[in-house]
């Protein structure tokens, strides 16, 4: 089947892969088809993409059994996926303009769940999907733990645990083990207070029920904590299932006794976890269901016993099953959920570990180690001075260049938007800066990124200044991607395209990346796509005080300031080149800028390890922004052949 640019409707696009020669369907795939059953969405047109490797056997009874029959799908070959879709990793979304991709597991669930309530508000239940504040895997993987846990680790790990069951049955997988001990901790939400006293009351109410059934029958027995696992939680479950039809918790929780409601908040009894997030029934169990049950089916059939070292994990997965709509999208995609019978569910057993605190805090920690920050950057400036290691800035190679602001649409200007005029004034500066130098690296046909590209004040500029080249938005926030979206729509641009997605999930190949005040270790996720994909960059960092080790980056990141500073002496630098405001005394903002230079010397020093030639320089003027600094970056020259292969390197990492 062939695609065009233009689409009729909104299209979804899933990912087969093959399995002893045979079409399956990922986890992340089949995630998606049983949130699109749970909604009963109608909304999408639905591919299921193949490659070549994985051309669909019409006798595949296995495939067949695991689509859902409520939801229509289409095959597609994955080289007739619009050029956006092959741009990004599966799922993907692609609206009816075929502009407007949004890409990745968490993204795309929550655009279902958004356009299942706009086709028909009266789905509370499927709105509730996104939890408090509608927040729920909004935060990107990259920075949120719990969404990599979530959207990444435990599909990945149920995925290999899948492709050789019985060699890997005996140790449970570290995210297995991270959200059983997640399951075990008590819960803290929003207004707990009434919750927790109703629980004390039915606690007490049951202890003396329990007594006085005792003294009656003259039996002798030894007074307990008066509830066991399996109805302590029913409150906590009541509440829940109650969270799906009405926006409150049961009635009965509002009415305590003098005597429950004199007792301090420290006193009250935890509440324990029903459903992944704490007590109601959420987008992460939707994501979670499809791999715990896999995963549990597996065990139960290779290793059993190891079963017993999930009590928490098994209840989730039964108290799941009550949830109203999950055994009916569930039989409708094949998976046949159990009810598993393990004494271990009344009576669980903790994990032992080495450390009591849980694994989430343990990797937390490895992240972001608590280094106390005692006196001021200058001793760090000197020991880097006494190294030979001074904050260098390349002078601007055309600091008077601008664009002709008043013969561009107005749609274009940033007076237009919302923003005051003053503060309007000092971003055409700045993408005067942006635009000058992208100008000058461009060539026609090539494809130009804006990289956390916000309602698009960069990549629009750039679509209307180089109509020859091909322009792509990356923002992981929708609104400001729809509202980006709108303006080049006003302007009639057609050599641009918009991508929602976490920067992990864009795997096409560019020439020019350019990012606009990246926040913290943004401009180093920026840096690495553009050296994987050997591309040039135009880059203006953005809150250095956010700036930390994550999970693919560790400060320092060059070997001359690694032999020289200690991750605590780096992050020094960078708490103190946020010190550049306005308002600040000069020699303080000279002493920010100085760090500033600092720590993005070592960044560039890291580029160059690659090959690359990176220049650091000052914004003109100076005024446009208290981050001001721009890194700009040439690839080493490679042939056409070089070319294709770090294109298909970068795409492999990803």
């Amino acid at each position: 089947m062939n695609h065009t640019e233009e689409q009729q409707h909104p299209s979804l696009y899933l990912e087969v892969c093959t399995q002893n020669e045979e079409p399956r369907l990922p986890l992340h795939t089949s995630i998606v088809l049983f949130l699109l059953s749970y909604c009963e969405c109608k909304s999408f047109t639905v591919f299921l993409v193949f490659s070549n490797k994985t051309s669909r056997s019409s006798d595949s009874e296995s495939l067949r059994a695991q689509l859902p029959g409520s939801v229509s799908v289409t095959d597609v070959q994955l080289e007739d996926l619009p050029q956006l879709v092959k741009s990004c990793r599966l799922p993907a979304a692609v609206d009816e303009s075929g502009r407007l991709c949004r890409a990745g597991l968490a993204v795309v669930l929550r655009h279902i769940i958004i356009k299942t309530t706009e086709a028909d508000p009266t789905r509370k239940d499927v709105l509730t999907l996104l939890g408090f504040k509608k927040t729920c895997l909004k935060a990107c993987a990259e920075v949120s733990r719990w969404t990599r846990l979530c959207e990444l680790g435990v599909p990945s790990a149920v995925e290999k645990h899948l492709q050789n069951p019985t060699n890997q049955a005996s140790q449970l997988p570290p995210p297995i083990l991270t959200l059983e001990r997640r399951l075990a901790e008590p819960v803290k939400v929003h207004n707990d207070d009434k919750i927790r006293r109703q629980k004390l009351q039915e606690q007490r109410l049951r202890e003396n029920t329990t007594l006085s059934k005792a003294q009656g029958s003259q039996q002798i027995s030894e007074p307990g904590p008066g509830l066991s696992a399996e109805a302590s939680d029913r409150l906590e479950l009541r509440a829940a299932l109650a969270k799906l039809s009405v926006d409150s918790v049961p009635a009965g929780t509002t009415r305590e006794n003098s005597e429950i409601r004199k007792v301090k908040t420290t006193d009250l009894p935890p509440l324990e976890h029903v459903f992944a997030e704490g007590l109601f029934f959420t987008l992460t169990d939707v994501v979670l269901l499809p791999c715990i049950h896999q995963y549990l089916c597996s065990l139960q059939a290779h290793a059993a016993s190891a079963l017993h070292q999930i009590p928490h994990l098994l209840r989730w997965y039964s108290r799941v099953q009550e949830v109203p709509g999950v055994l009916r999208a569930a039989k409708d995609c094949g998976i046949l959920l159990f009810d598993p019978q393990l004494p271990t569910l009344s009576l669980p057993r903790p994990l032992e570990l080495d450390n009591p605190l849980s694994l989430l805090e343990q990797e937390e920690d490895q992240m972001t180690p608590q280094l106390p920050f005692v006196g001021g950057p200058r001793p760090t400036m000197t020991k880097l001075k006494e190294n030979g290691i001074e904050a260098v800035f390349t002078p601007h190679p055309c600091p008077a260049w601008t664009l002709p602001w008043d013969s561009l649409p107005e749609a274009i200007n940033p007076t237009e938007g919302k923003m005051s005029n003053i503060r309007a004034v000092r971003k055409m500066q700045q993408l005067n800066n942006l635009v000058a130098m992208v100008t000058e690296l461009a060539r026609p046909r090539c494809t130009v990124v804006d990289f956390c590209s916000g309602t698009g004040h960069v990549g629009i500029v750039l679509a209307h200044a180089l109509p020859d080249c091909q322009i792509t938005l990356i923002e992981n926030k929708e609104e400001s991607l729809v509202r980006a979206q709108r303006r080049s729509a006003e302007l009639g641009l057609k050599n641009i395209g918009f991508i929602q997605a976490n920067l992990d999930y864009f795997t096409g190949p560019f020439h020019i990346g350019v990012a606009l005040h990246a926040c913290g270790v943004a401009t180093d996720m920026v840096l690495e796509h553009c050296i994987q994909a050997g591309a040039a960059f135009v880059i203006s960092p953005c809150c250095y005080g956010f700036i930390q080790n994550a999970v693919k980056f560790s400060f320092p990141k060059s070997t001359r300031f690694q032999d020289t500073l200690s991750y605590k002496e780096h992050m020094i630098l960078c708490r103190f080149a946020d010190q550049t405001a306005v308002q600040l005394p000069p020699e303080r903002r000279l002493i920010g800028k100085q760090c500033m230079g600092l720590v993005d010397l070592d960044r560039s020093w890291a580029a160059e390890t690659h090959g690359y030639s990176v220049q650091v320089m000052t914004m003109e003027p100076e005024s446009c922004s208290p981050k001001n600094n721009m890194l700009v970056g040439r690839p080493p020259q490679r042939t056409e052949q070089e070319v294709i292969d770090q294109h298909l390197k970068a795409s492999q990492n990803n």
